[in-house]
C-alpha cells in the first residue's frame, strides 16, 4: 500500500513552475486554504484580500486541470478551521496521509508556526524550498560576515557577477554599475504615459463571500473591474506590456511623482512576483533580453534601474529580514511612540502630497516606492510615529506587502527604527525634495517655501524639529554632518519658531 503525502501551499507560494508539479502523482494531495488566521493578523486592504483569494483559487483550479489532487477551503466553507495547525491535522486525518510536506514560508511567524506544527505531527514531515528567489535565506548573512555595514551596493554587485546579469565579461554592461543619478528626472507631462494594463475581473461573488465571513477590511474596490493580474497568464501579459510600453522611460522617471499619473512608468509587477506567479529570474530575463534586442533605443540606465530593484533591493531586503528576525520586529532605535494620525485611514489632509499618496494607496492598494518612502514614510518619521503602527499600516494597505519585504523597507529604510542596519542615514526631507520630484506642491494649501506661519508646509518645521530632537543620536553619523551643521547655524529665534510650529503640528496632525 502506497503512502499518501499531504503538501501545503500558502497564498504567496503560487509558483506553477515548482518541481512539485512536474509530474502528477495520485498519492499526493495539495492543501490550500483561505484562513481568518491570515486575514486578521493585521487589517488588510480589501483589494489585497481579493487579489490573494482570487489568485489562490485560480492556482488551485490550474492544478486540478493538470490532474493534481487539491483540497481547497474557501473563506466561507463551514468545515474550514481558519487556523493552520487545525487545518493540517484535520486534513491529514481525513486523507489518511502518511507524510506532510510544506514549502518554506517567507514570513518568520509562519516559519515558526509550521516548524512547531511539523514537530508535533504523528507522521514524518519535510520542508522544501519555494524555488523562487535568487538567494537562500542565509546568503546575505554569509556575504556580510565580518563586515560592519551591510551596504546594498556591494551585495548588488556580487549578485550581478554571480548570476552574470548585465555583465560584459567581468565588467558591468555600459561601463557603470549603477545609474541611479540618471534615474531622478521630474516628469512634466512628456513623454506621454501609455494607458494602464487592466484585467477587469468581476469579483462581486467573492466580495459577498468575504463580507458574509465578516472579514474586516478597509480601502476601495471596483467589484466589476478588479484590475490586478490574478493568474500566471495575466502576470506574464503584464510583464510583456511593461517591456513593450513602459520600460523605455522607467529609469528616467522612477522617482517622479505627478497628480495626473498615479503609476507613471512603473511595472506594477510586485504583486505577481511576491505571490510567486512570476519569478524574479524570468522578469529580469525579459527586461535584459529586451535591452540586448534593442540597444539603440533602450538605454542601459532604464534597464539597470529596474534590475537593481529586483536583483538588488528585493533580494537584499529578504536577506536582511532573515538575518535580523525576530529581534528586528521590535526595533525602535529613535524611541518614537506617537500614534498614527486618522488621515492615514482616510486621506483627509490639506497636505496635497500626502493626500494624493495616501488617497491613492487607499483607492488602489498601491503607491510607488518614492510615494511610500519620501512622502508617507518621510512624514511618519518626522511625526515620530511608533514604528509598530507604521509597520501595520504598510503591511495592511499595499497589495504587494508581505512581511519579509515590507518590514525591512518600512521599519528599516523608511523609519530608521533599526538604527542603521539598512540605511546609513534616515530618509527625511523638507518640502524642497517633494517639490523637486513632482507637482504636488503646486496648488497645495501650504507653501513649500515657507518654514513658519500658518501657510508653511508642515514638512519644513517637522524636518528641523526632528533634527534638533534627534541630534544627539546622529552626531557621530558622517552622512548627517551637513544637515546638523545647517541646524547649528540657525539662530535661537529661528529654531524656536520652527519648533513651535512643529509642536503645533505634532499635537494634532489631523488638523493639517
Amino acid at each position: 500500500m502506497t503512502t499518501k503525502t499531504l503538501r501545503l501551499i500558502l497564498g504567496d507560494q503560487l509558483n506553477s513552475k515548482h518541481s512539485w508539479f512536474e509530474q502528477v502523482d495520485p498519492d499526493v494531495i495539495y492543501l490550500m486554504a483561505e484562513m481568518r488566521q491570515e486575514t486578521d493578523y493585521v487589517k488588510h486592504h480589501i483589494q489585497k484580500v481579493v487579489a490573494f483569494f482570487l489568485s489562490m483559487r485560480n492556482f488551485a483550479d490550474g492544478l486540478k486541470r493538470q490532474g493534481h489532487q487539491v483540497t481547497y477551503f474557501k473563506i466561507g466553507n463551514p468545515d474550514n478551521p481558519h487556523e493552520l495547525g487545525s487545518l493540517i491535522q484535520q486534513t491529514i486525518e481525513k486523507t489518511k496521509a502518511g507524510k506532510f510536506e510544506y514549502l518554506l514560508p517567507d514570513e518568520f511567524r509562519l516559519d515558526k508556526q509550521l516548524k512547531s506544527i511539523a514537530e508535533n505531527l504523528s507522521i514524518p514531515s519535510e520542508s522544501c524550498d519555494t524555488e523562487h528567489f535568487f538567494t537562500s535565506r542565509k546568503e546575505l548573512q554569509v556575504f556580510f560576515k565580518g563586515k560592519k555595514q551591510l551596504i546594498m551596493e556591494s551585495f548588488y554587485r556580487m549578485m550581478r557577477k554571480k548570476h552574470h546579469i548585465l555583465m560584459n565579461g567581468e565588467q558591468p554592461e555600459g561601463g557603470k554599475w549603477n545609474y541611479d543619478l540618471s534615474n531622478r528626472k521630474k516628469w512634466k507631462g512628456k513623454p506621454p504615459v501609455p494607458g494602464e494594463k487592466q484585467f477587469g475581473h468581476d469579483v462581486k461573488k467573492l466580495l459577498a463571500e468575504i463580507e458574509k465571513a465578516e472579514v474586516q477590511t478597509f480601502g476601495e474596490i471596483k467589484a466589476d473591474q478588479f484590475r490586478w493580474p490574478c493568474d500566471r497568464e495575466e502576470s506574464l501579459s503584464l510583464l510583456v506590456y511593461f517591456c513593450d510600453n513602459l520600460l523605455y522611460y522607467f529609469g528616467d522617471y522612477q522617482d517622479a511623482m505627478h497628480t495626473d499619473e498615479k503609476f507613471l512608468f512603473h511595472s506594477r509587477l510586485s504583486f505577481a512576483m511576491n505571490s510567486k506567479m512570476l519569478s524574479p529570474n524570468e522578469v529580469i530575463d525579459a527586461v535584459t533580453n529586451r535591452y540586448y534586442e534593442d540597444p539603440d533605443t533602450l538605454d542601459i540606465s532604464q534597464v539597470e534601474g529596474f534590475v537593481r530593484q529586483i536583483l538588488g533591493w528585493r533580494e537584499y531586503m529578504r536577506g536582511i529580514y532573515w538575518k535580523e528576525m525576530p529581534a528586528y520586529a521590535k526595533k525602535n532605535a529613535l524611541n518614537n511612540h506617537n500614534p498614527l494620525p486618522e488621515f492615514f485611514w482616510t486621506g483627509n489632509t490639506r497636505m496635497n502630497c500626502v493626500k494624493a499618496s495616501i488617497g491613492q494607496s487607499l483607492e488602489e492598494a498601491y503607491a510607488h516606492h518614492i510615494q511610500r518612502l519620501m512622502v508617507i514614510g518621510n512624514l511618519a518619521l518626522l511625526l515620530q510615529i511608533d514604528p509598530n503602527w507604521v509597520d501595520a499600516w504598510y503591511l495592511g494597505v499595499y497589495i504587494d506587502a508581505i512581511e519579509w519585504v515590507e518590514m525591512p523597507n518600512t521599519r528599516g529604510m523608511s523609519q530608521f527604527a533599526d538604527g542603521g542596519i539598512v540605511a546609513t542615514k534616515p530618509y527625511i526631507s523638507s518640502a524642497n525634495y517633494i517639490n523637486k520630484m513632482g507637482n504636488y506642491c503646486s496648488g497645495c494649501h501650504y507653501d513649500h517655501k515657507q518654514k513658519t506661519g500658518e501657510k508653511a508646509c508642515p514638512f519644513n518645521a517637522l524636518y528641523w524639529n526632528f533634527l534638533e530632537e534627534k541630534q544627539s543620536y546622529f552626531r557621530n553619523n558622517r552622512r548627517m554632518s551637513m544637515m546638523l551643521n545647517l541646524l547649528d547655524k540657525k539662530s535661537p529665534e529661528e529654531l524656536a519658531a520652527l519648533k513651535a510650529r512643529a509642536q503645533q503640528i505634532l499635537q494634532d496632525p489631523d488638523l493639517f
